[in-house]
């Protein structure tokens, strides 16, 4: 779209022009992203951070110099002159300064909503508490592999604005909850929730507050793509939209049958590829692979394409990677799974029972729901941790536990645990900013200390 066009878009559906005055808050790669956009659209902004240096302060400052950045803190004056606001994710909407805005008419917007006013190109909206990535992930590579330039991101790794480029074919976004509830305009081609589980039950009042949040990725007049094995997102449907099921518990929409005694994933009654060609393990994964196929099929990409990517596809790191094997033992990191509902999929994909590595802050969450999973798949669970205790209350003996303070410390207990033939799992259900920079840090370290085991 060229600049008149986006204007114009802007205007209309989010009163946005050259008079508005919009604060961003939070300057972060997100922020970041927002401000770069706001600029080249000559749009008035200022930027805030509650931090005192935030990390992309110094850039901004290089890039266009005369951008106005508050740090330090939430100046209640920067939010009382402004018509929009941009808040970043990890800010919550009930700082107070921004419920003043808010009553004073000022309107906030997000980042998608001003990614959505200035692309006409097909987007792929992907959310649910577990498989986003993986799912938003394997649609890039079938995208690619259909012929199509796609363009991959939003909540995983590049901000949506970043990706706005003329060449561009389809986008595909994977969006949390944070970005929905504060996004009014997304309008797309293909939506999906995955899934439900409890998650930022510290951000939220109640499971229901999530759910609607969640549901907001179906805003718009889209194909809603639904995973017909989840109660909660069953209950999202839609009288008089175009919709797509998945399922590998039921026999219609995307599903899996039995052909002569193998497992195949369907398209109705479509034969599409064997189950076992597909390189990842777990039940949810296959799910997820089923949802990405019907995601694919609303934006017309070629279905032998699709199969074949999914074929090639080798996952993500910190999602259910097996990094060594060590007299027998396997080793797993899915550090990715930082929500009760990724730990227990995560289980569910094992037939043995594995020695689970688990804790760090549960954000709220009820940690009674992950006990079914740990009876029926754990050996034993060593717990690291803010939330160690409370886990260990939960699980009330019915396995084993033990407590680590380090993971390199929980490393070492596993492997006296876990016996050849079975696997070691770390697959926390937690988040991991009590100990960590980020999850990714956390699997790092697990990996470095299987490593040394292994040496």
């Amino acid at each position: 779209m060229n600049r008149k066009a986006i204007s114009a878009a802007l205007k209309q559906q989010l009163s946005l022009n050259e008079e508005s005055k919009v604060l961003v808050v939070g300057l972060g790669v997100t922020g970041f992203s927002v401000s770069k956009f706001l600029q080249e659209n000559h749009i008035q902004y200022a930027v805030v951070d509650s931090r005192d240096h935030p990390p992309l302060n110094d850039t901004l400052l290089q890039t266009f110099p005369n951008t106005a950045v508050f740090t330090g803190g939430f100046d209640q004056a920067a939010f009382d002159v402004v018509t929009h606001l941009v808040v970043s994710p990890g800010v919550s909407l009930q700082e107070d300064c921004i419920k003043r805005a808010v009553l004073a008419k000022a309107r906030i917007v997000s980042d998608i909503d001003l990614f959505a006013c200035a692309t006409d190109k097909p987007i792929i909206a992907i959310t649910g508490s577990n498989g986003k990535s993986t799912v938003t992930s394997m649609l890039g590579d079938m995208g690619n592999k259909s012929g199509m330039n796609t363009a991959v991101g939003g909540n995983l790794g590049i901000p949506a604005l970043a990706l706005l480029d003329d060449s561009i074919d389809l986008y595909v976004i994977e969006l949390s909850s944070f970005q929905l509830e504060r996004t009014t305009v997304l309008n797309a081609t293909a939506a999906t929730v995955l899934n439900i589980s409890s998650d930022h039950l510290d951000r939220y009042q109640d499971l229901k507050e999530y759910v609607q949040e969640k549901q907001k990725v179906f805003a718009g007049s889209g194909v809603m793509v639904l995973n017909n094995d989840d109660s909660i997102v069953r209950g999202m449907i839609e009288a008089n939209r175009k919709k797509l099921t998945f399922s590998i518990q039921s026999n219609t929409g995307f599903h899996l049958q039995n052909r002569q005694g193998e497992i195949w994933l369907m398209d109705e009654k479509k034969p599409l590829m064997k189950q076992i060609e597909l390189p990842l393990e777990g039940m949810h994964n296959v799910a997820n692979a089923l949802a990405a196929l019907a995601l694919g099929k609303v934006v017309g990409l070629n279905t032998l394409s699709m199969c074949c990517a999914l074929k090639d596809f080798k996952g993500l790191a910190h999602r259910m990677q097996c990094i060594a094997t060590v007299k027998g033992v396997s080793w797993v990191n899915d550090s990715k799974a930082t929500n009760i509902g990724a730990c227990i999929a995560a289980m569910q994909g094992y037939q043995e029972k594995v020695v689970l590595i688990a804790g760090g802050d549960a954000k709220g969450a009820e940690i009674s729901e992950l006990i079914p999973a740990i009876k029926a798949k754990a050996k034993c669970v060593v717990l690291i941790g803010k939330d160690t205790e409370k886990i260990e209350r939960a699980i009330d003996g019915c396995v084993p536990s033990y407590q680590a303070k380090t993971i390199k410390e929980a490393v070492q207990i596993a492997a006296t645990m876990a016996e050849a033939g079975e696997s070691v799992l770390l697959s926390p259900a937690c988040a991991s900013i009590d100990q960590f920079k980020n999850y990714q840090e956390r699997g790092d370290q697990f990996t470095a200390a299987v490593m040394e085991l292994a040496a």
